[in-house]
């Protein structure tokens, strides 16, 4: 009877040690990669609420459907897909989705296009000091929220926003001045990846990538040429 009562208690030592190694390997720090996409081109339209903005032009949605395939065609799987809730976010959101058939998108208040603090005055003299700094405060939340390890496996993320903000959380992840961020560039459609170090750290592995978008159809940066897909008249 005592034996078979410390054999017992052994087993029930074992399972509760084995529970406990499980617990902590669903806590371990682990590796998270986010994958930013600047939305597609889209013509400007003073009478649309700025909050809001226009829908794609034709050209983002080819730009679209051009970045949609590239994240399809990329390995492993996105465990979260977010989106900034301004109209060309959205329509670039829903043209990948179709990339992603039975996937969904959260929209995220926070990943809306803003303008924060820059040396540029010249490039911000329409933004006052306290639209930038709620900017600046709204995409700090973005950085604390998704800027982090994994717990317990790899994750990887996509978000759909939008320029400035991209270019902001870059020098957040590269630990440089936040005001520097005017001083990069990336188009229409483009792909920025930052990776999360399972200590915290974080490595840019790619800012701007427009290499799935031909070039004829590159629109966004600096030096790209103004395009449009809409026919020309005849001559």
């Amino acid at each position: 009877m005592n034996k078979l009562l410390i054999a017992l208690c052994g087993l029930a030592l074992l399972v509760s040690v084995g529970r406990s190694a499980l617990a902590a390997d669903a806590q371990a720090p682990a590796e998270r990669t986010i994958v930013l996409v600047r939305h597609g081109s889209y013509v400007s339209d003073p009478k649309i609420d700025e909050k809001i903005g226009p829908h794609l032009a034709p050209l983002g949605s080819a730009q679209a459907h051009l970045v949609g395939a590239r994240l399809a065609g990329m390995p492993g799987r996105f465990d979260g897909m977010y989106v900034s809730p301004m109209q060309r976010a959205r329509d670039t959101a829903a043209v990948i989705g179709e990339s992603f058939p039975g996937r969904h998108f959260e929209v995220v208040n926070d990943l809306a296009e803003c303008v924060p603090p820059t040396w540029r005055t010249d490039v911000v003299k329409d933004y006052s000091r306290a639209e930038q700094a709620d900017c600046k405060a709204q995409l700090d939340r973005v950085f604390a929220r998704f800027f982090k390890s994994a717990a317990g496996r790899p994750q990887r993320d996509l978000l759909v926003c939008h320029g400035d903000v991209i270019r902001y959380l870059v020098t957040r992840a590269l630990r440089v001045d936040t005001k520097a961020w005017l001083e990069m560039s990336v188009g229409n459609a483009s792909i920025t990846v930052i990776r999360v170090q399972p200590d915290g750290r974080m490595k840019v592995i790619a800012v701007g990538d427009v290499g799935h978008i031909p070039p004829n159809l590159q629109s966004g940066a600096t030096g790209d040429p103004d395009r449009s897909l809409a026919v020309p008249a005849l001559q």
